[in-house]
C-alpha cells in the first residue's frame, strides 16, 4: 500500500514527484456523532513520459455517518467523490461511490 494509491489515481508513474494535503473532520463536537468528513488533495508532476513534462491532480472528498444507537446501531454509509485530471494519456475522470456498511461485534 503505498500513500499516493487512491480512490481513481495511482501516482506511481516513472518520475513522478507527488505531494498531497488531508484535512479530516469528527462532527461529535457540533452534536452529529457518527459523522465525519474528509477531503484529500494529491498533485503530481515531473511524470517521464515521451512528448514532455506531464502532470495530474486528484480531489477526493469523503462523507461517512454511522448509526450510534437503537436497533441498527453499527450501520454506517459512505459517499466518495473523486476527480482526476491532467495531461497524462489517462482521461480525465469523475467517480462517486456510495457504500453500506454494517458493524457486528461478536465478543
Amino acid at each position: 500500500y503505498l500513500i499516493t494509491d487512491r480512490q481513481i489515481g495511482k501516482f506511481l508513474s516513472a518520475g513522478e514527484r507527488t505531494w498531497l494535503a488531508e484535512y479530516s473532520y469528527d462532527f461529535a463536537k457540533l452534536g452529529a456523532p457518527g459523522l465525519k468528513a474528509f477531503i484529500t488533495y494529491l498533485s503530481g508532476d515531473d511524470i517521464d513520459a515521451v512528448g514532455g513534462d506531464r502532470q495530474e491532480w486528484e480531489r477526493d472528498v469523503r462523507l461517512d455517518y454511522s448509526l450510534q444507537s437503537g436497533a441498527l446501531k453499527g450501520l454506517g454509509f459512505s459517499w466518495r467523490n473523486a476527480s482526476l485530471r491532467g495531461n497524462t494519456t489517462a482521461n480525465d475522470q469523475d467517480e462517486n461511490r456510495f457504500i453500506v456498511s454494517y458493524t457486528l461485534t461478536l465478543l
